[in-house]
């Protein structure tokens, strides 16, 4: 599973929620919350918002890690 899985479910989870009511909140479908969290979403940036925003956390807080990685590369080039 890559992070933004990972965090899908865990944020889910910490919440209480099944998959199928993170797909109420977020105004998606059931599937594409499973798709999300077994990696086979083909539409990923077009529900990340819905998801983050039903699970009140900002897009870039379900990247976890990635986001982390690609911020500290950038500061480095700019120094």
């Amino acid at each position: 599973m890559s992070p933004i899985e990972i965090k899908i479910r865990e944020l889910r989870l910490k919440r209480g929620w099944s998959q199928v009511e993170l797909a109420k909140h977020a105004g998606v479908m059931q599937s594409t919350v499973s798709e999300l969290e077994t990696g086979k979403a083909r539409r990923l940036l077009d529900v990340l918002e819905k998801i983050a925003k039903a699970l009140e956390v900002s897009p870039g807080d379900l990247l976890g890690q990635l986001s982390g990685q690609g911020r500290s590369k950038r500061a480095r080039r700019q120094s």
